[in-house]
């Protein structure tokens, strides 16, 4: 029988277990289908130690609790408190950027295992991830517009690699809700199985790569990043301006007050 540890956290909305060579990484806030808080962003590192530390594992899988959601992007209800005024804003996104960063530069693989809804900051986490598995009823989408929040460059390149560009374009102009079928059309997500086989599919799938050299695999894995980087000649600079002056403008107010008020907002381009 596999032996199970499971790791200490500093909150109890991630939970973190060593399946063997499978670590698993799971959002467990089912309440609010798996909405990922400050808290749960700031334990993603220490998860990430725990898993990189340990040579037993040798994949790591991301999923949500339940059956509804992988990740249905950030807790929009902590905004007005946390993310309202330009220092939380810019505490919270380093957190964020921190736990995405110690997801793709993990030097294991990681697969995001995804069920139910995986929206914004979810397609995000999906995005760090090297391989994407889906459920069929999984749901795909970027509501940023619909909230007037700005949307990072190293996200949107994350994103364009895999689906190129015009389809970046209709996930972020539309808003809207795409099927796994539409996600696996765009590459967005490796894999499409059935809702009842996702779970077995992604173990086999971990299992038939923890297997595999770790030394030839990370080799793969950081020449791809490397041979992925953005261009020297693009103006990041400018693309950090336009994302502050979203989350400056009186847009990103009536957002995220729409959002709790469960109201369409009503946007006046400031």
């Amino acid at each position: 029988m596999t032996e199970i540890r499971e790791i200490k956290l500093s909150t109890p909305r991630m939970i973190a277990r060593i399946e063997g060579a499978i670590g698993w990484m799971i959002f467990n806030q089912p309440e609010k289908r798996n909405a990922v808080s400050a808290a749960m962003w700031q334990a993603i590192p220490e998860i990430m130690d725990a898993f990189e530390a340990d040579p037993a594992v040798r994949v790591i899988v991301l999923r949500g609790a339940g059956e509804a959601s992988f990740v249905a992007g950030a807790d929009i209800s902590e905004f007005e408190e946390k993310r309202s005024t330009p220092e939380q804003v810019a505490k919270y996104e380093a957190d964020s950027d921190e736990a995405a960063r110690r997801i793709s530069e993990s030097p294991k693989p990681t697969i995001a295992m995804i069920r139910g809804f995986c929206i914004g900051g979810g397609v995000g986490i999906a995005l760090d991830c090297d391989l994407r598995i889906a459920a069929e009823g999984a749901k795909f989408g970027v509501p940023a517009t619909r909230l007037g929040l700005g949307y990072g460059p190293s996200g949107v390149k994350r994103l364009m690699d895999l689906v190129g560009p015009s389809h970046v374009k209709e996930i972020f102009f539309t808003a809207r809700h795409f099927t796994a079928a539409e996600a696996l059309g765009m590459g967005l997500v490796n894999r499409v199985t059935a809702e009842d086989g996702l779970e077995a599919y992604v173990r086999d799938y971990a299992t038939t790569i923890g297997q595999n050299a770790p030394m030839t695999m990370l080799a793969v894995k950081r020449t791809v990043a490397e041979l992925s980087k953005t261009s020297p000649t693009a103006d990041i600079a400018e693309c950090d301006r336009l994302v502050q002056a979203c989350f400056d403008s009186e847009d990103y107010v009536e957002g995220r007050r729409a959002f709790m008020e469960k109201r369409r907002p009503v946007f006046k381009g400031r």
